[in-house]
């Protein structure tokens, strides 16, 4: 197996051009020093070193020499920067699904340092289904996604509901032949109206969440018509444009031309959990940060 201190070895002789200095200079004697060259050659299966005119590169040496320089580099770089974070504290990947409001991320991600955790934390956003696939790959600690989901082995906190309110178009006044050909527009329960569509996020993200939202909207009575945004601001746009209306948890979203009312309808909050891999190394330690994050949404929820 090629080894640092194989290339080490190398890089030292082809540097030094004697097998004395070379040795000195990486801390062995001359013995061990020819033996490490030696199965750096048999591992290459080619000869580094011509030895009948001193010490010098034969041309496969000359063609390795910069990239065992490169690789001692990198390797050099990745402790520094192990020690950096060790130093730190834990580093930690957080993953938050986009529905997750400005506000309440930033209360996640600030949760293990204000318990006192050394914990240093990267955050990205992304789809729920995309976090749960990148919490299995190992690519994220904890992720904060909608709920339901299928977890497929993963482990999960409780869930936490939070309230919601319903970005509607301002309302203006029809003339007189507007309301004779119009007539009164029914409202569906939680005061919805029938004639827009709801501006949604494309189904593939969340499909359960998703269809359990829009089987909640036609249990209630309501034709469902729905149109795909890319996010809320796209949403609000829409909404301002009076082309839709949007469901969100986010108290500061808002625009002009744009009435926002509590969601009076109960099964419409937007429900989220944290997910973990009870399988990865230091899953313990993980689920103990997990907790402190379900603690922190409880805690926003509650607000």
């Amino acid at each position: 197996m090629l080894t640092e201190r194989h290339l080490e070895i190398f890089v030292a002789l082809a540097e030094e051009e004697h097998f004395g200095a070379a040795a000195q200079r990486v801390g062995i004697t001359q013995p061990p020093l020819s033996q490490g060259l030696r199965r750096l050659e048999a591992l290459l299966g080619v000869r580094l070193f011509d030895r009948d005119r001193g010490v010098t590169l034969t041309d496969e040496g000359v063609l390795l020499l910069p990239h065992a320089r490169k690789a001692l580099a990198a390797l050099s770089r990745l402790r520094e920067t192990g020690a950096r974070e060790q130093a730190d504290g834990r580093r930690l990947r957080l993953g938050l699904a986009p529905e997750v409001p400005a506000g309440l991320a930033a209360a996640v991600a600030a949760a293990p340092m204000r318990a006192g955790e050394r914990t240093r934390i990267a955050v990205s956003t992304a789809a729920t289904t995309a976090l749960l696939s990148e919490v299995a790959a190992g690519r994220l600690d904890l992720a904060v996604i909608r709920h339901p989901a299928v977890l497929d082995g993963l482990a999960a906190g409780r869930v936490v509901l939070f309230p919601t309110w319903i970005l509607s178009p301002e309302e203006r006044r029809p003339s007189a032949g507007q309301q004779q050909s119009e007539g009164h527009r029914p409202r569906a329960s939680g005061g919805m109206p029938r004639r827009l569509p709801v501006a949604v996020r494309p189904r593939e993200e969340a499909p359960a969440a998703h269809d359990l939202f829009v089987d909640t909207l036609a249990s209630r009575g309501r034709r469902v018509d729905t149109v795909v945004i890319s996010d809320e601001r796209a949403g609000l746009a829409l909404v301002a444009a009076g082309q839709a209306e949007l469901v969100t948890a986010d108290k500061t979203l808002c625009a002009e031309g744009v009435v926002r009312r509590t969601a009076s309808d109960p099964a419409l909050p937007l429900r989220l959990r944290v997910v973990w891999d009870p399988r990865r190394p230091g899953a313990d330690q993980t689920a103990g940060t997990a907790r402190l994050l379900v603690d922190a949404l409880t805690r926003q929820a509650a607000k």
